[in-house]
């Protein structure tokens, strides 16, 4: 769909909207989005392109919104709380994430919406 740098914007196919668990391209980060095509997840792959974290950007914990959540299926490597407060680095990836697809979505989301309708 959109590729910025590093980052790739995509969209499930089918079912409910899950972040990729695993890539094949090394240090690639994916931003998930929903089928309003607003971004959902940003995910992390560690050296065996297996997810390694993943910030949730709709629905908060606890109140806490966004939050991340560490682990290849989950919270596995969270606290008891299950979710950790963003870094600073995070934050950053966060306002790259919201500028970067703030000025792509028009375009990027009417095209992916046209080709969805004609499959």
């Amino acid at each position: 769909m959109l590729t910025s740098g590093n980052i790739k914007f995509v969209v499930p196919t089918a079912g409910n909207t899950t972040s990729p668990m695993e890539t094949m391209t090394k240090n690639r980060v994916y931003v998930t989005l929903d089928g309003n095509g607003d971004p959902k997840f940003i995910s992390y792959y560690d050296l065996e392109n297996k997810r390694k974290k993943q910030i949730d950007l709709d629905k908060p914990h606890f109140g806490v919104l966004p939050h991340t959540h560490h682990g290849y299926n989950h919270n596995e490597d969270d606290t008891d709380k299950g979710f950790a407060h963003l870094t600073a680095k995070e934050k950053a990836m966060v306002d790259r994430v919201i500028n970067t697809w703030k000025g792509a979505k028009s375009n990027a989301w009417s095209r992916w919406t046209r080709r969805k309708e004609s499959s």
